[in-house]
């Protein structure tokens, strides 16, 4: 499987589908996509991981409705 990069937008509907939040890691900037069921996430508004994604130049690849995030490919 090939991992492409997708949109903000994209990301969001995906994730919407599939019943899951924009979170981080609790006291870090580490950003992933949770359904806050773990302590060690907290949830955190759109805004914010859009924010967190461009700081840290990183991108929502996805490949057959999984997504993961990653550094930029250059």
């Amino acid at each position: 499987m090939v991992m492409e990069p997708i949109s903000i937008d994209r990301a969001m509907e995906i994730a919407r589908k599939k019943g899951l939040k924009p979170g981080k890691v609790k006291d870090t900037d580490g950003i992933y996509f949770t359904k806050g069921k773990n302590d060690r996430f907290e949830i955190i508004n759109w805004d914010e991981f859009k924010s967190i994604l461009a700081k840290k130049r990183l991108q929502v690849y996805e490949s057959g409705g999984w997504m993961k995030i990653m550094k930029k490919s250059k």
